[in-house]
């Protein structure tokens, strides 16, 4: 039994003092898993960015209002 591949996940947050944090890199199953590790080190933060990172490619995941401005359009 092979072990559970684990995604990077780039985040750049603002925690809840109002700092700007780039570049944090988070391993998880899935980003579910990878913001609730997120959430766990910075209480009340909220996430401004999250992009997945498989390999050396940057793929950026989408968000609530990046699908509704693809659908509307």
């Amino acid at each position: 039994m092979h072990p559970p591949m684990l995604i990077k996940y780039g985040f750049r947050i603002r925690t809840r003092v109002g700092l700007v944090v780039d570049n944090l890199m988070i391993h998880g199953r899935d980003e579910a898993e990878a913001q609730r590790k997120l959430r766990q080190m910075y209480r009340d933060c909220e996430i401004i960015e999250c992009i997945c990172h498989h390999g050396a490619v940057r793929t950026p995941v989408a968000n609530y209002e990046q699908v509704i401005n693809l659908i509307l359009r």
